[in-house]
């Protein structure tokens, strides 16, 4: 399109674009079609599809996205060419499931893998690092789970869909407190633990041998406070 037929005061283009008014209903069929079309493909995707996405399950949502949006708004293409692609990429998708059932190599290519975040009350702080995760974010998902002192964690994953699953002590020990500074009055909650426990507050890790121990053996931070139950 020239930019001499642009301007502000083309109320038709503006509102219609160059395609005739009668192409708004052909817009609407066209729309319903491919939606129908769409929940098709979908269901046959399989339940995943409506649950927690996997990489390949997002970037085939996005796909999706692309696909269909061109034969419901584009008045010179078909609706034949978005209904071939929105199969391909059935087909494409059944494809690399089954060669991620078959092979775990491509599976941790394809799904990532399982992370280890907090073992044993201490948090695992080069992987921590490596999936760029915040510490308050990670609080914050333990707050969500009742959970506000980081003894109380026996295992904390993150899956390759990017949820997290919680595992925690049978009988809590002394650890960090995660509820937040800001809040002195929650504070009350938790109790400092009995014997002098110290916990680094970098790490999580626990000891009751500060004076002969300033630098914390897992990560080397020389920061203590008491351990809390």
């Amino acid at each position: 399109m020239d930019k001499e037929e642009i301007y502000l005061g083309d109320w038709k283009r503006i509102l219609f674009g160059n395609a005739p008014v009668e192409f708004l209903l052909e817009a609407v069929i066209r729309t319903i079609f491919i939606y129908c079309l769409l929940l098709v493909v979908i269901r046959l995707l399989g339940k995943r599809m409506s649950g927690q996405l996997t990489i390949t399950e997002l970037a085939i949502m996005l796909t999706l996205g692309a696909i269909v949006s061109t034969p419901m708004q584009i008045p010179d293409r078909g609706l034949l060419p978005g209904a071939l692609l929105l199969f391909v990429i059935l087909f494409f998708d059944r494809a690399l499931a089954t060669l991620i059932y078959r092979n775990k190599k491509i599976e941790d290519l394809t799904q990532s893998k399982m992370s280890l975040l907090v073992k044993d009350g201490i948090l695992q702080l080069k992987e921590v690092d490596r999936l760029k995760i915040s510490r308050e974010q990670l609080f914050a998902v333990l707050r969500n789970n009742n959970v506000f002192n980081l003894g109380k964690v026996k295992r904390l994953y993150q899956e390759a869909t990017g949820i997290f699953s919680l595992f925690e002590q049978q009988k809590p020990t002394p650890g960090l407190r995660i509820l937040p500074q800001s809040d002195q009055s929650i504070q009350k909650v938790l109790q400092a633990a009995p014997d002098n426990v110290m916990v680094c507050i970098n790490c999580g890790n626990t000891t009751n041998h500060i004076n002969t121990l300033p630098v914390c053996p897992v990560c080397g931070d020389t920061h203590w406070e008491n351990a809390v139950v």
